[in-house]
């Protein structure tokens, strides 16, 4: 193994935005976080208010505009064959 090729493991100290902290190892000098153990809804059974008025409805509008170009694309796939074998007959 290589010597002197490793950064250097510092104990630091991690500062959460609800003003928890704590030490770890890092190559970082410091370290801040907004959110920790402590106050992620998952470990403390809490749930926060997330604004997310109108996203599933933005999600749902815009698959079903992709999904009338791929019927339109479709449509004039087997269109264009058709009228192809319509020319060619009428020569």
């Amino acid at each position: 193994m290589k010597q002197n090729i490793h950064p250097k493991n510092n104990v630091i100290n991690v500062t959460c935005a609800c003003g928890n902290a704590f030490e770890t190892m890092s190559t970082a000098a410091e370290m801040k976080v907004e959110v920790c153990s402590e106050c992620h809804p998952f470990f403390t059974g809490t749930q926060r208010f997330v604004d997310t008025t109108g996203r599933v409805e933005r999600f749902k509008a815009k698959l079903e505009t992709q999904k009338k170009v791929a019927e339109e694309a479709a449509a004039k796939k087997t269109k264009k064959p058709v009228k192809a074998q319509a020319e060619t007959k009428a020569e």
